[in-house]
């Protein structure tokens, strides 16, 4: 009766075993952080399964300066931003899912829109825009995103 039992089991532990070992290696392979630099306190973006977290991404121009840059630039380099993070992470623009977007002066968005509309992707993720009194470094427009590989 005992080697019976030891039979069975043999035939559904070891699977068992293996699988259980083969989900928690490959979901924790999957996350991983994207864009960290050491002396930083965030990532610009991280991978947890199959969803990719960017953070708020601004749009400075070449040489770093988002204050000497209108709403239109800034917008434009900010979307190039997002789909750095994106792109690194192994996503694709069309697997955003939510995008918020804060701006300091909601008469800018107008302008915004005619750049989000060009450079975002069909279907256009949700959205949140959202007036805030100040962004870091003087930005006049910072984009966070959620994407989701399906």
């Amino acid at each position: 009766m005992k080697k019976n039992y030891l039979k069975t089991a043999s035939r559904w532990v070891l699977p068992a075993a293996f699988l259980i070992f083969a989900t928690l290696s490959s979901a924790s392979a999957q996350n991983k952080a994207i864009g960290f630099t050491s002396g930083n306190p965030f990532s610009d973006g991280f991978v947890a399964g199959n969803t990719l977290y960017v953070a708020g991404q601004q749009g400075p121009d070449s040489h770093g300066d988002v204050t000497s840059t209108d709403i239109t630039t800034q917008t434009t380099n900010a979307i190039a931003a997002v789909k750095k993070v994106v792109e690194e992470a192994g996503f694709k623009m069309t697997d955003l899912v939510s995008v918020t977007v804060y701006v300091t002066d909601v008469n800018d968005v107008g302008k915004m829109n005619e750049v989000y509309k060009k450079l975002m992707p069909d279907p256009k993720p949700a959205r949140a825009t959202v007036q805030v009194a100040g962004l870091i470094g003087g930005a006049k427009i910072e984009i966070s995103a959620i994407a989701v590989k399906q």
